[in-house]
């Protein structure tokens, strides 16, 4: 926690998998999506009380084309309740399916919120946008070979997805979108960066 701290190298910097005793657990709250679990578990000076979102895991698609010169990729804005606002995003939905595998559900979700299908699908990148308040993993999918889903195929939107305005960005200008400020979705930021830093200085 010091400047004394040692220097790590790459093998050391990883997660290490592993729980601690958990003397009790139990719903506190029920909802419709998701419920908030309280679980009693034991630290390293003594017991404590967690609250955290109990999640399904997400997939999110970045569907990249590249026929008109440089990289672009397919954004969605949705209306997000909690958060008060339209905010850019890239396809995404539930791990709500069971034994339904990522790069499966990640096929479903790019054609049901984009009316896109991809020949080739790459895993990116996986992570965990708030562990200390949810257990949600979302695995992210490089999606190219894009066409489109024949209109008799396509998935009938409701709710937020209803009407959402859609559209094809540069790479480089998503990612000085991100850098900008001017948008902050995790996974769209996250994807963008990756890619981005994936591909190097020619995109």
């Amino acid at each position: 926690m010091t400047l004394s701290a040692p220097r790590l190298g790459l093998p050391e910097l990883v997660d290490l998998p592993g729980s601690r005793p958990v003397r009790s657990t139990e719903v506190a709250m029920r909802g419709a999506v998701w419920d908030v679990h309280r679980d009693e578990v034991e630290l390293d000076d003594g017991p404590a009380s967690r609250e955290y979102v109990h999640h399904t895991g997400a997939v999110a698609v970045l569907a990249v084309r590249e026929d008109r010169g440089e990289p672009e990729v397919f954004v969605i804005r949705q209306y997000r309740h909690p958060i008060g606002a339209e905010d850019w995003e890239i396809p995404a939905g539930l791990l709500d399916v069971e034994g339904e595998p990522p790069v499966e559900a990640a096929r479903r979700e790019l054609a049901e919120e984009a009316d896109l299908q991809a020949e080739h699908w790459e895993a990116l990148v996986s992570f965990t946008p708030s562990p200390g308040g949810l257990d949600e993993t979302i695995h992210v999918f490089v999606a190219t070979g894009l066409s489109d889903v024949p209109e008799e195929r396509r998935h009938a939107r409701e709710g937020e997805e209803a009407g959402m305005p859609t559209g094809w960005v540069t790479l480089h200008d998503a990612v000085d979108a991100v850098l900008g400020g001017q948008v902050h979705n995790g996974p769209f930021l996250l994807s963008v960066l990756a890619l981005h830093s994936r591909r190097g200085p020619q995109g």
